[in-house]
């Protein structure tokens, strides 16, 4: 368990692995629920729930729960509003969607002990899903007209083949970056907190034994600040991948979008 890794494997539910199941055309499947798909399960609930409650008793002077809900509801309608422009409020509800659910995984992962996006898998079917409705919108927008994103006519004729090659490139590493910033931002967060954390029950076990070992103290007491700071800073890593990964989405929209125009 002291093992800053640990924390990341995926295991079965006890009492809800089935073993080996042969699936049509899939061949041979392990089947069990795992720590992710509760950890998963348990962020849609509660989204479900926090939703549910914020419009089950609208009111017209709002409280604390409806207010959140609405902040959330503005933030991201004036975020896909400002980037996408006046088609933004169509593409509000898939926005929406992705944000509220790694935001809910980021949060949740703070408090039990699995993050699901932690899991380059999920992160990347976050990303994947994102680029196919870009290219989807792309597509049912503009048609063939969608490849003039990759042929910029600003730049000189002689070198737009080499600029829109470079876009064409640029365009297809946006699923590897999205997966990767989320999944690298929560797993290095979760590792350091494992590690220091580590340090405070080692460093105190060994003052424990008197002697020398007495100035492990300080440095326990060190370690165990930096398990505040980091969770603090943890919190607001949380939140502010889920809004990049928002803005972002919004961004590549926009960039099909308002193919033929800037916005």
């Amino acid at each position: 368990m002291a093992d800053p890794i640990h924390q990341f494997q995926i295991q079965p539910i006890r009492g809800l692995d089935f073993g080996i199941v042969d699936v049509p055309v899939l061949g041979p499947v392990h089947l069990a629920v795992t720590n992710s798909h509760v950890a998963m399960t348990v962020a849609f609930l509660l989204i479900v729930g926090f939703l549910a409650a914020v419009t089950a008793n609208a009111k017209v002077v709002p409280g604390r729960l409806q207010a959140a809900g609405e902040g959330v509801f503005g933030m991201i309608d004036n975020l896909a509003d400002s980037i996408i422009g006046h088609e933004g409020r169509k593409y509000f509800p898939f926005v929406l969607t992705v944000f509220l659910l790694i935001l809910s995984m980021n949060m949740l992962g703070l408090f039990l002990t699995f993050t699901a996006t932690s899991q380059l898998a999920i992160t990347a079917t976050f990303a994947v899903l994102t680029f196919g409705v870009v290219l989807a919108v792309g597509f049912a927008k503009n048609g063939l007209g969608f490849f003039k994103l990759f042929w910029p006519a600003s730049a000189p004729l002689a070198i737009r083949w080499a600029v829109g090659l470079i876009e064409l490139i640029s365009f297809f590493l946006r699923p590897v970056t999205l997966a990767l910033r989320l999944f690298g931002n929560m797993l290095g967060g979760h590792v350091a907190l494992k590690i220091f954390a580590g340090f405070v029950v080692s460093l105190g076990l060994l003052g424990l034994g008197g002697g020398i070992g007495l100035l492990a103290f300080p440095v326990a007491a060190l370690s165990l600040g930096m398990v505040v700071a980091l969770t603090a800073l943890e919190f607001l890593v949380a939140f502010l991948q889920a809004f990049v990964f928002a803005v972002l989405t919004c961004i590549y929209l926009n960039d099909v979008v308002n193919l033929d125009h800037a916005h």
